[in-house]
């Protein structure tokens, strides 16, 4: 892994914001479940919640690599703050992706400052791994001319991250309920007339950033709103998932350090039978088999990061198996990690006077979202023998 000048600038002034400003805050942010935003706003004030903005709309521009070292740099400092960033670039990175000029100076300028909150609304009640069965509806409203003025939306969207305090969501919903080909991308103003918060789930981990459920009862948009042509919304959201997945992989690398780095740190403090735990092979051998993992699976992320922007010829495999090899390997090596953390803590390591049981709870769900670890195989499987 190489990264150029400016990029292991962008790490370094990340990790400070991580370390001095973030991490003091993540512990009460996860037991009152508030997200802390005034460190949201501190994030729009460094240029990153216009990450995946293009420049020429306020935003950083920055490439697949760039987007990789940030969000690692972010979970080091919390989780719960790196994957409310994370999921509002998803939706500025459809707007970019897919947008005509008119959306894109319509929502980028604004949300590259941080405010309106994006969201990204794929995964319903009964739809997650599978989006293709999504029961969202979004009925076309025609003119007396016949053509499409607007758009009525109705369904339910379940794990929904910023859902609460989103202020633009992108759905994906099917222009004909009982046509899997007619999934279509939309922008739906949060205050839109009809969306519902029905709920913010309590969860095991995670708990500072928001993941609720949506409802769409009759909510109209017209029909500029409409992001990808009818039906290639399923193509779209995917590719963008490409991407996430490679920032889902970062965030657990950077998960796995700061476990990692505590448990160090506590080993060399920690003292039992007149010698510090560090000194103990078992403990030490645990320590390396961490770093380890952690190196492997950070390697893996930034190659690619790197394939991403320079297709095949930047890997032996192809992008897309990449992302999902980086995500599977990074997010189990951050359950591993922080499990071995809370091990070499002992007890204190169960009590959340020390970091690291936050860290053991908020790594699970890593090999979850954005694709489970099993999807994840399914799709590395897929490519390998070439289906």
């Amino acid at each position: 892994m190489t990264l150029t000048g400016e990029q292991r600038a962008v790490r370094d002034v990340v990790r400070e914001f991580a370390v001095e400003e973030i991490q003091p805050i993540a512990a009460e942010a996860d037991e009152t479940g508030e997200f802390p935003e005034d460190i949201w706003d501190r994030l729009a004030d460094l240029d990153l919640t216009g990450l995946t903005t293009p420049t020429e709309y306020g935003g950083y521009g920055a490439d697949q690599t760039t987007y990789a070292v940030v969000n690692e740099q972010v979970a080091y400092g919390s989780l719960a703050v790196a994957t409310a960033l994370s999921v509002h670039c998803l939706a500025t990175a459809c707007i970019a992706t897919f947008g005509d000029a008119d959306q894109k100076e319509r929502w980028l300028p604004e949300m590259a400052e941080g405010r309106p909150v994006g969201a990204f609304a794929l995964s319903e009640p009964d739809a997650g791994s599978n989006p293709a069965e999504m029961s969202t509806e979004a009925r076309p409203v025609e003119g007396d001319d016949g053509a499409v003025e607007s758009y009525v939306l109705d369904g339910r969207k379940q794990w929904i991250t910023n859902g609460a305090r989103a202020g633009v969501v992108v759905v994906f919903a099917k222009t004909d309920r009982a046509d899997p080909n007619s999934i279509t991308q939309f922008v739906v103003p949060a205050d839109a007339d009809g969306l519902v918060v029905e709920k913010t789930e309590d969860k095991m981990g995670l708990r500072a950033s928001d993941t609720a459920a949506l409802r769409f009862d009759g909510v109209e948009i017209p029909a500029e709103n409409r992001l990808t042509e009818v039906g290639a919304g399923l193509r779209a959201a995917l590719s963008i998932l490409t991407e996430g997945r490679i920032g889902i992989a970062a965030q657990s690398v950077g998960l796995a350090q700061d476990a990692f780095d505590r448990a160090r740190e506590y080993a060399t403090e920690r003292e039992q039978f007149d010698q510090p735990i560090a000194e103990i092979q078992s403990i030490r051998h645990k320590l390396a088999e961490m770093a380890t993992q952690i190196q492997a699976a950070r390697a893996l992320t930034y190659d690619a990061a790197a394939a991403h922007e320079r297709g095949r010829e930047a890997s032996l495999y192809d992008p897309v198996m990449l992302a999902s090899m980086a995500k599977y390997a990074a997010s189990e090596t951050a359950v591993d990690v922080t499990s071995e953390a809370v091990q070499v803590h002992g007890g204190y390591g169960y009590v959340t006077e020390f970091e690291v049981e936050r860290l053991y709870r908020d790594a699970k769900v890593t090999t979850i979202y954005e694709g489970t670890s099993e999807i994840q195989k399914t799709v590395i499987a897929r490519h390998l023998l070439d289906e």
